[in-house]
């Protein structure tokens, strides 16, 4: 028999996620069956449970896959001196995390925001999957983490504020600017962007005072 290659493997795996993506995203993932999962691929039993054996474990793959893009491009943000500022780096790795899911769609709006929806209910009740996304997100806020010294060490950034209070706060602008992609419909990240732009452009009273007072 010929060999199969991991080009051909690696294509066949993200046939599996982008249509398993696709029915969590329409109908919810405890609706969806894996006979659901198998018709929207285009592909035999066989073909699909050569790599995964059921719906935890393709759910389990997506949200690894997603925290782990994430993950690494940020770990990439931390190698640069100072980081790029948080306006751009938020836009530019979360314009890329959905460009790479651009063609799903579900009812003719983008399927990922409500995949994370999805995700985040179904962590309610299945303990794998909250570990999976805990651990995710955890290496995501240490990445941010470190990405808030080297502003700190830069200058950028005050120095008396807890480099993780900053990761969970900027983590929580990203899910919450999803959230409302799901709720309200698209919106390209240029809005987070420029609002974060803005609220970090902004002066405490004092400083604001001592500049009009020095002019």
């Amino acid at each position: 028999m010929a060999r199969v290659s991991q080009e051909h493997l690696d294509a066949r795996r993200r046939q599996i996620l982008d249509g398993a993506a696709l029915c969590f995203a329409r109908n919810g993932f405890h609706a969806t069956s894996m006979q659901d999962v198998l018709k929207e691929a285009d592909l035999s039993a066989g073909a699909v449970y050569r790599y995964f054996s059921g719906k935890e474990e393709l759910i389990g793959a997506i949200v690894a896959e997603v925290l782990g893009s994430v993950r690494e491009a940020f770990e990439e943000a931390v190698q640069q001196s100072p980081p790029p500022p948080p306006d751009q780096l938020v836009a530019s790795v979360l314009g890329r995390t959905l460009a790479a899911r651009e063609s799903l769609v579900v009812d003719g709006r983008p399927a990922f925001p409500r995949l994370v929806i999805q995700v985040w209910t179904e962590t309610l009740r299945n303990e794998e999957l909250a570990l999976i996304l805990r651990e995710g997100y955890g290496s995501v806020r240490a990445a941010w983490g470190k990405i808030v010294e080297g502003y700190q060490r830069a200058g950028m950034m005050r120095a008396d504020v807890t480099p993780d209070h900053v990761a969970r706060t900027m983590i929580a602008c990203v899910l919450g600017f999803i959230a409302q992609q799901s709720l309200f419909g698209p919106a390209p990240v240029e809005v987070l962007q420029d609002g974060l732009r803005a609220l970090t452009s902004m002066r405490d009273e004092d400083t604001a005072t001592g500049g009009s007072q020095l002019g």
